[in-house]
């Protein structure tokens, strides 16, 4: 199931979007689009997709989404019902320059800017940062004129504060999008990305790297916080994720297809990333 390219409208003399939103059906699609995406739902609840990642949303949770991250929040089906609860959701989109082009390259703003980077795999919200950030959204749909402006960089500053924001997406899911830390970094992104569909020597990545094999393996854990080993699998399930979700390959195809060597290491691995066996994941994006 490819997603809906969608273009947010905003009004001739808005920065962004933000709109009210009180039925159920409105974010019940798979889609993707330009802009980011701030959400809070102040009533409701339901099954969230986010890239590769399923989980379940409710009441009070607030959710960043990055420029053309695949979503859709699918509400329970109690919501659909006849007399049911109405659903309540604030939502904000705002491309990444709607400040300036200049903005984000502020020293001080380097911490906005690494939130917009980190958005690029979806974040919750968490912490005293989701009801300060829910408040906020609820106090936009009021704002006028500059106050609007003021409001959403306190969002995202607040946001930026928060450290335990966890990102949802895997790696693997938009791989090209990964944080360039620096060029030495850049280049084994590059290199697994192009190859991870095959199997990558240590010796080989390091050469990539410039550095010894050793050196490596502590160079990747010391940056990205997991071993290069872990990395790959990330990838090969995230990429694994976007064929179930997109085409109709056959499973063991599909292993081999992500750069798995055997089904039940592939069965395995995506189990242990996902939640889910593949059969389960694909029949919850396809219902």
């Amino acid at each position: 199931m490819k997603p809906q390219l969608l273009k947010m409208h905003t009004e001739p003399y808005s920065s962004f979007s933000f709109r009210n939103d009180s039925v159920p059906h409105v974010n019940n699609r798979w889609h993707l689009h330009a802009e980011l995406e701030l959400i809070y739902f102040k009533n409701g609840e339901g099954t969230q997709f986010i890239g590769d990642n399923i989980s379940n949303f409710k009441s009070g949770d607030v959710v960043l989404v990055g420029p053309n991250l695949p979503h859709y929040w699918r509400f329970s089906d109690s919501f659909f019902e006849e007399n049911a609860n109405q659903v309540n959701v604030f939502v904000a989109h705002f491309p990444q320059n709607f400040l300036g082009s200049h903005f984000l390259d502020l020293p001080e703003n380097i911490e906005i800017k690494a939130v917009f980077e980190r958005s690029k795999r979806g974040l919750q919200i968490s912490g005293n940062a989701r009801s300060r950030v829910a408040d906020i959204l609820e106090r936009l749909s009021v704002a006028e004129g500059s106050q609007r402006i003021l409001l959403m960089i306190e969002a995202l500053t607040i946001i930026s504060s928060e450290p335990n924001c966890m990102e949802l997406s895997s790696v693997g899911f938009r791989p090209s999008d990964y944080s360039d830390e620096n060029e030495r970094l850049q280049a084994i992104f590059d290199y697994s990305n192009k190859n991870f569909k095959h199997r990558i020597a240590l010796e080989e990545i390091a050469e990539i790297a410039n550095i010894s094999p050793n050196s490596f393996c502590r160079y990747f854990k010391a940056r990205t916080g997991k071993t290069y080993s872990q990395y790959l699998i990330e990838l090969r399930v995230g990429y694994a994720c976007r064929l179930l979700i997109e085409t109709n390959t056959c499973l063991k195809r599909l292993c081999f297809e992500s750069g798995f060597n055997n089904f039940s290491s592939f069965h395995k691995y995506f189990k242990i990333i996902t939640g889910r066996s593949p059969l389960m994941y694909q029949k919850e994006y396809t219902m």
